[in-house]
């Protein structure tokens, strides 16, 4: 490239900013050989500085059209391009991974074009949280509907229920058709249950926030699973962070959460396996509202090695009504997601069939009383 006027002491500055944060760039010469691959970018694209540097770019992005064609736009026709939506990147045995990419010539202090700069951002958290974002805004809108069937429903279920239990009272004990009266009376209740639960979801009450410790609250929680599994041989391990400390939240719906994420990972598992609890906070990311400054995300992982889903249900599982188990209503991760929307989380699934599901639920870091007012403003 061309030479630089600047002093030494400048340039070691300039290369420790440009080591430190957290975009990959890519400097690529007159010659298009890479000349300079940060830490970032050595990440991003799954190569060391020593296996990078020296190389013709398209070595460096073999079969990734996309990123060839705006590096060629650069350095051909002289200006810069961007592409912050449809870029992914190839990595030697790692999954792709999503990028915003700008590519920007480099000139010289006389004008002459010296190579480009490739600038390089994951996006990987961003769709994570779209993902998120999309699977509450469909649990709203089936919320919206099942709640008008509930409430359709429940009126001619009174009915049925009713006739069901005079049929009782009315006929002869040693009458054949008790038992149908009776089979008639238990469906109804179980339909009633289902709809109360639909309810909840749709309707659910308003969250009463104090401090939760979430270590308490899943120790708690695993101590009865373990003895409610014990049918099972369940190595249940625990890596939570006993630096967090108590987050505002309301303990009966987030008691209610972790509930249902542990007990669905013990029974994934048929009849030995493992399932590990973690905590920790999100170093990558906060939640940003209008007018409020950032606030850290309190993450916890349930993983379990059970029977894992098929990449086909994966969308579905929040779904209500949705279940792949024999029994249950297919409303406990719906009311989940419910749950976790009220508390201005965000609730993920990853999952390989055959090997095992992981939920993450990400919270607000709420802890100061002005943050707590302001969150029981935006939760209410």
């Amino acid at each position: 490239m061309g030479r630089d006027l600047r002093p030494p002491e400048d340039l070691q500055l300039y290369l420790r900013i440009l080591e430190s944060i957290d975009r990959g760039v890519i400097a690529i010469n007159r010659r298009e050989r890479i000349s300079f691959i940060n830490p970032a970018a050595q990440a991003f694209v799954g190569l060391s500085e020593r296996q990078g540097l020296g190389r013709h770019y398209e070595q460096i992005f073999t079969g990734q059209r996309g990123v060839i064609r705006l590096i060629q736009t650069a350095m051909r026709e002289g200006r810069s391009i961007s592409d912050h939506e449809n870029i992914f990147l190839s990595r030697p045995g790692m999954p792709s991974l999503p990028v915003s990419l700008s590519c920007a010539p480099i000139f010289t202090p006389q004008g002459e074009q010296d190579g480009a700069v490739l600038i390089l951002r994951d996006l990987s958290r961003v769709r994570e949280l779209e993902d998120a974002v999309r699977q509450t805004d469909r649990l709203g809108m089936l919320s919206t509907l099942a709640a008008g069937l509930a409430h359709e429903i429940k009126n001619p279920l009174g009915g049925i229920k009713g006739a069901s239990q005079l049929l009782i009272m009315e006929l002869p004990g040693d009458s054949p058709l008790q038992e149908y009266a009776r089979i008639m009376n238990r469906e109804a209740e179980r339909i009633n249950r289902i709809i109360e639960e639909l309810m909840d979801l749709t309707c659910p009450r308003l969250p009463v926030l104090e401090e939760v410790n979430l270590a308490q609250v899943i120790g708690d929680i695993v101590i009865f699973q373990q003895e409610a599994q014990r049918e099972k041989s369940l190595d249940i391990v625990l890596r939570l962070d006993p630096s967090i400390p108590p987050i505002m939240g309301d303990h009966d719906l987030l008691t209610q959460l972790f509930l249902n994420l542990i007990k669905n990972a013990a029974e994934a598992i048929d009849e030995k396996g493992r399932i590990e609890i973690t905590t920790r906070v999100a170093s990558d990311f906060h939640l940003t509202q209008s007018g409020k400054k950032p606030v850290p995300l309190i993450v916890v992982e349930v993983t379990d090695n059970g029977k894992g889903i098929a990449p086909d249900l994966i969308d579905k599982v929040f779904t209500p009504f949705f279940t792949t188990k024999t029994k249950g209503t297919g409303l406990g991760l719906a009311t989940c997601q419910k749950i976790v929307r009220q508390h201005q989380g965000f609730l993920k699934v990853v999952s390989t069939a055959g090997q095992g599901t992981t939920f993450i639920v990400s919270l607000p870091f709420i802890r100061q009383s002005k943050e707590r007012d302001e969150a029981a403003k935006d939760l209410n």
